[in-house]
């Protein structure tokens, strides 16, 4: 792994991405618990499904506190718009239960005295919560320097050349938050995913009207397959 190399890459993609879609700042979005439910809901589901079953999951209790004590139907009826209740309604409801066992009532107030690489490990000590979910927590929440790696900054990284190949999501998390310096990681987050939504799609992706084709290595060796055919 070059990283002196990688470095400059990702500043030249930066660049142009920034030129695309701007710079977003950085605002708080939900209290850290509400994010950490929010994202364990977001699991392997759409925005607008997450988003559904954490307003129903609010609508329906007045506090995490009782959802937290509810009868388990009852939270997987909430949240069934988020797709898998079965598997999410108890793994939401271990977590609170976790939070108030360790620490006296349901809160993620302590990772605020935490440097961020502790609050990572205390967070994905929790069952159900991994790097991409404590890193969005650490992130949107609380503001601190963690990198999400969700499924569309996984593909355009790779194709881009920023990770390496074979390189899983999770090791994603490590490579990406050694490329890129701490205060972009926000803003380069997101515009990857709009990236990712808007312009290189899991399946067919939109080389042809892309920003970044001169650092893309999908798109590069594509092209050089398609001249080598002819």
């Amino acid at each position: 792994m070059d990283i002196r190399r990688l470095r400059a890459k990702y500043r030249r993609i930066a660049h142009q991405l920034t030129a695309e879609y701007g710079s977003p700042r950085w605002e708080p979005r939900l209290s850290p618990v509400d994010e950490l439910v929010s994202t364990i809901l977001s699991q392997n589901t759409a925005d607008g499904n997450r988003d559904r079953a954490f307003n129903a999951l609010k609508a329906r209790f007045a506090t995490w506190e009782e959802v937290r004590d509810a009868d388990p139907v009852a939270v997987i009826e909430a949240i069934r718009p988020a797709g898998l209740a079965n598997q999410k309604g108890p793994r939401l409801q271990a977590a609170l239960h976790y939070l108030t066992e360790t620490q006296g009532r349901i809160t993620l107030d302590h990772l605020y005295e935490m440097d961020t690489a502790a609050a990572k490990a205390w967070l994905t000590s929790i069952t159900g919560v991994g790097p991409k979910t404590a890193a969005i927590v650490l992130l949107f929440a609380m503001g601190r320097s963690a990198f999400p790696v969700d499924t569309h900054i996984h593909r355009v990284s790779g194709r881009l050349g920023l990770i390496g190949p074979t390189t899983s999501a999770e090791k994603a998390h490590d490579e990406l938050e050694q490329i890129v310096p701490p205060a972009d990681y926000h803003a380069f987050h997101l515009q990857l995913i709009r990236h990712g939504r808007q312009v290189c799609h899991a399946r067919s992706p939109e080389c042809g009207v892309c920003t970044l084709q001169d650092e893309c290595v999908y798109f590069q060796e594509r092209r050089a397959a398609q001249n080598g055919a002819k």
